[in-house]
């Protein structure tokens, strides 16, 4: 028998009401570390970014394969912007949040200088590692809170976990295109 929810509000409510059950809240939140540490710092199935981001420099990260085609640098700028918007919003910070007219806009590049490059990996590994951290410290009720504008945010750090994957692909083409990449792997 199959079972449609119709509303954020009635998904939300059903899964915590399932979470609930003893020794679930652990299962799902340990999944989600999982996953999330994979992206930043964890070789899994496939290269975390810290790792895949180690020999980039600016001249790599500015790089662009064919004009309309986006750099390592701006795919680095698009999961920032995602990933800062949401832990702003959960932290009811929304003032704050990054703001962007449309998907685009958030490929956008501060100056494009060595110190900015470093600046900007060095703030998405703080923010990605902020948010792991709420994900591993607060009260599986605070995590299916309704972020304002968005889904509660282990639903929202199970889709940026997916993003993050997708993009982190496109940057490992990017520095095989480039020649960076290295010719072995660990696996």
């Amino acid at each position: 028998m199959a079972i449609f929810i119709t509303s954020r509000e009635m998904l939300t409510k059903g899964l915590l009401k399932l979470l609930k059950l003893e020794g679930i809240e652990m299962d799902v939140r340990t999944f989600l570390l999982q996953q999330w540490a994979s992206c930043l710092d964890q070789e899994d199935w496939f290269p975390p970014l810290e790792k895949v981001l180690e020999d980039i420099t600016l001249e790599h990260a500015i790089w662009k394969p064919a004009e309309g085609a986006h750099s390592i640098w701006e795919l680095v700028c698009h999961l920032l912007f995602f990933e800062k918007r949401i832990l702003l919003r959960f932290l009811g910070e929304t003032a704050n949040e990054p703001q962007a007219e449309n998907n685009d806009a958030t490929y956008q590049l501060p100056t494009q200088t060595s110190q900015n490059w470093q600046k900007t990996k060095q703030e998405y590994f703080n923010v990605h590692r902020e948010l792991e951290k709420i994900l591993a410290t607060s009260e599986l009720e605070d995590l299916y809170r309704e972020i304002p504008e968005d889904n509660p945010l282990l639903i929202e750090l199970k889709s940026l976990a997916m993003h993050d994957a997708y993009h982190i692909g496109q940057i490992v083409f990017l520095s095989k295109m480039q020649g960076v990449w290295a010719a072995k792997r660990s696996f």
